[in-house]
């Protein structure tokens, strides 16, 4: 039997009981101003990406489905189908993301940096958000999904955008 719903009284889209909070919306606008930024860099670099190594590419790609689906998956409704299959599209391409990051060593002559500690990091996390997702942690995993796209994605996102790096020249020139 279907409970009634009062006029006005909107039921709630969540599943499990979770509206977006605050964070989820900033995060979410974000994650949009990343992508768009992003995308403004690869349109004005067009003409030099046949000259940058595969590895590049593989990482905007990647990190483009991560970025248009945080908003997504941040605002709707959680635990449904749907969700699980966007979340298991969106870690791959985290993980793919950040497995990549070790054949980037332009920074550093070829060797490893400080932001391939974010690499693993990326990675480990990844797998907590998995792992708490399946024991039903909810809290854990929202923690760990907004750690990651803070830190993974907004914070070394926006240092991409600086110090001379790719998308800082496309975007500079």
């Amino acid at each position: 039997m279907e409970k009634a719903i009062s006029a006005g009284v909107q039921p709630s889209r969540k599943l499990w009981g979770y509206q977006p909070g605050a964070m989820d919306y900033v995060l979410s606008v974000g994650s949009v101003g990343m992508l768009a930024a992003m995308g403004l860099a690869i349109w004005r670099g067009r003409d030099q990406m046949a000259l940058v190594p595969i590895t590049y590419p593989i990482h905007f790609g990647t990190l483009a489905i991560a970025l248009a689906l945080t908003p997504f998956l941040l605002l709707r409704a959680k635990g449904d189908r749907l969700h699980r299959m966007t979340g298991y599209v969106w870690i791959t391409a985290m993980v793919i993301t950040a497995i990549d990051t070790f054949f980037i060593r332009d920074l550093n002559a070829g060797q490893f940096s400080l932001i391939h500690l974010l690499s693993v990091l990326t990675l480990y996390v990844s797998w907590r958000i998995v792992a708490s997702a399946r024991k039903g942690d909810h809290v854990a995993h929202r923690k760990h999904i907004h750690g990651i796209v803070i830190g993974a994605l907004l914070i070394a996102g926006t240092f991409t955008f600086m110090f001379n790096r790719l998308f800082d020249m496309w975007l500079n020139r």
